[in-house]
């Protein structure tokens, strides 16, 4: 057993399958890997969850976590995984047939204990990717465009797609289900092993189909959500700036965006000298201003103080 793959999950157990149907299908043979799916503690369908599991030609492990929230749940994989690899993998990720091999081939070739490896995530073919996704992959939900070359920082440390060595896991604490059960959990953790010397590779041929829709309405919630996130993480670690109060704290000193670039967007690519950064620097500038309001709102309202830390080391 080479890598556990340890995959939380919430009331997504079609996905799930489907994820796991993916990871059936890897070139990677399937007693070099593990894969342990976690109940979030507020799943309703358990038993879903072990139906699709079931049978899979990979070790496979169900468990529940005890408490709510997506740090929770990773900490009770990795800690029950048996390889010495670990690679946190969302639930709604297709993966592509190279994913795990990829991410095996990278650690084999950098075996020191620091080095992390980041696989690719796109958005699923099967989805209608609308503007306002294409904004999202532009450092908003993920930041894989402009990464140069192969060191990706620790501040692209996503779960939806990442895998380290479990003794530096270990040497962190992993997850602080305390203060950040939910949102901010993974770059908490990789600001506390980027202190101990961690690199984080950026593997794109390591790659996933990212099956989740969003739309600017579902994000104003989620907005809200990271606001209390940031709050909680600046606090944790005030040497580093508050990024998406200061992205959304910008836009509201602009002038009012039309949002008119948004009709072009599906057909000028960004590239495209003159008309598309003017396309899309309204289609930011749009966005920016319609998600601000919810998360400075939330932003203001948070009470500053954190409660004491659950396990976590430091």
């Amino acid at each position: 057993m080479k890598i556990s793959v340890v995959i939380p999950t919430l009331n997504r157990v079609e996905i799930l399958a489907r994820c796991l149907d993916r990871l059936e299908a890897q070139d990677c043979p399937a007693d070099r890997f593990e894969v342990l799916v976690v109940a979030d503690a507020c799943e309703g369908d358990l038993e879903g969850v072990r139906a699709a599991a079931y049978g899979r030609p990979f070790v496979t492990r169900v468990s529940q976590a005890a408490e709510p929230g997506a740090s929770a749940a990773r900490n009770r994989g990795w800690r029950e995984a048996g390889a010495p690899l670990v690679l946190f993998l969302g639930d709604d990720i297709l993966a592509d047939s190279s994913l795990v091999s990829g991410h095996l081939d990278w650690h084999e070739r950098n075996p020191e204990a620091s080095v992390g490896v980041l696989g690719d995530v796109r958005w699923a073919d099967e989805l209608h990717v609308t503007p306002f996704m294409r904004w999202l992959e532009d450092g908003v939900q993920f930041d894989y465009r402009r990464i140069d070359g192969v060191d990706a920082g620790w501040g692209r440390f996503y779960t939806a797609n990442v895998s380290l060595k479990r003794s530096l896991l270990e040497e962190a604490g992993g997850f602080d289900q305390g203060r950040l059960p939910y949102l901010y959990e993974d770059l908490d953790l990789a600001r506390r092993l980027h202190e101990r010397g961690f690199r984080l590779l950026y593997n794109r041929s390591a790659s996933g189909e990212h099956l989740h829709p969003v739309t600017p309405e579902s994000w104003a919630a989620r907005a809200a959500q990271i606001a209390l996130a940031e709050r909680a993480f600046v606090e944790l670690h005030p040497e580093v700036a508050p990024y998406f109060h200061e992205l959304f704290s910008a836009a509201t000193r602009w002038p009012p965006a039309s949002g008119r670039g948004i009709a072009l967007a599906p057909i000028v690519p960004r590239r495209v000298p003159w008309l598309g950064p003017k396309v899309w620097n309204s289609v930011d500038a749009y966005y920016r201003q319609q998600l601000a309001g919810p998360f400075l709102a939330a932003w203001e309202e948070a009470d500053s103080s954190l409660p004491e830390p659950l396990g976590a080391s430091r």
